[in-house]
């Protein structure tokens, strides 16, 4: 019987192209990246302001919950309250999925951002355009990148590359909402908690900067997508035989304490956004020694039939 083997090599020899119509093929591919990033950015810029809006809606969620809460309680005696914490983290996440409606309070209205530079505004919006840009444009990036490599990859090992195309955007979304309807909102109202109002002889409000916010919100858009890489690459790396799933469940507890000591680094100084990074990280790993384990299962059984398929002489 035909190695399949042997069809993969012919099919890469079939493709083989001289070195100068690589190079013509990679500056065509790069340009239809460069006109859909700038498509996108301009497309970006010009609803600027509706996505700085909407970034900015955990901001006022927090800050209208905190205000109702801050009016609720008003008649009670000072302190941290663990229960009152707890319940003010829960509301917080059902109002921004909208499952709870926040009641209008005094006080909801202060929430305001400011910038110190005459175009400091305006060269965020060129900040977080770029940075919708490039999100938007992703697709195509990453379609032009597999299109440019395909040729010299096996038949199985296209039919393998290609969902991680899918799953790589749909965890660094995962790990987006994570950061939108959880670990940010949490961060701005321990913020917003810490404020000292109302006193007659000290006033501590807080007054983002437009870029530090968004600064804080790119960074931890950025730290949570690409952390709930993990699965990909690891499954990569076991594709590739440079790791295996005995040797992912045996460092398993020293991956647990990187995971914490990485949660510590990318997320703010507080325990509770650092523990909603980690969980999620090594229930990820768990999940990747399953997919390296399946791998391994597969290719073994693919040895077997291609050993069987070779007839002695």
């Amino acid at each position: 019987m035909s190695n399949p083997y042997d069809s993969d090599e012919a099919e890469i020899e079939a493709s083989r192209a001289p070195l100068l119509d690589h190079l013509v093929e990679l500056r065509s591919r790069l340009i239809i990246c460069v006109i859909a990033v700038a498509l996108a950015f301009v497309v970006c810029f010009a609803f600027s302001r509706q996505i700085y809006m909407f970034l900015l809606h955990p901001f006022a969620i927090a800050a209208q919950l905190l205000a109702a809460e801050q009016a609720a309680h008003a008649q009670q005696a000072g302190g941290f309250d663990v229960m009152k914490f707890l319940n003010g983290t829960k509301d917080l996440f059902l109002a921004l999925v909208g499952a709870r409606e926040v009641p209008d309070a005094a006080g909801a209205d202060r929430l305001k951002l400011v910038f110190t530079a005459p175009l400091e505004f305006f060269f965020t919006k060129l900040k977080l355009a770029g940075f919708g840009a490039v999100v938007l444009s992703f697709p195509v990036l990453a379609w032009q990148v597999y299109g440019f490599v395909a040729p010299g990859l096996y038949k199985r090992e296209r039919k393998a590359f290609l969902p991680f195309l899918v799953a790589s955007p749909t965890l660094f979304l995962m790990g987006a909402a994570l950061v939108y309807y959880v670990i940010l909102p949490f961060v701005l109202w321990f913020s917003l908690s810490q404020q000292i109002i109302g006193d007659a002889s000290v006033s501590v409000e807080l007054l983002p900067k437009v870029s530090d916010y968004l600064s804080l919100v790119t960074t931890l858009l950025l730290a949570f997508g690409l952390c709930f890489q993990l699965p990909v690459v690891l499954t990569l790396l076991g594709m590739a035989g440079l790791i295996s799933s005995k040797a992912l469940s045996t460092g398993r507890r020293y991956a647990i304490v990187g995971v914490f000591v990485v949660a510590a680094v990318v997320t703010p100084p507080d325990p509770i956004s650092q523990t909603m990074l980690a969980v999620p990280i090594i229930l990820l790993y768990e999940v990747s020694i399953w997919c390296v384990r399946l791998i391994e299962i597969r290719r073994k059984r693919e040895d077997e039939e291609a050993g069987r398929d070779i007839v002695p002489v």
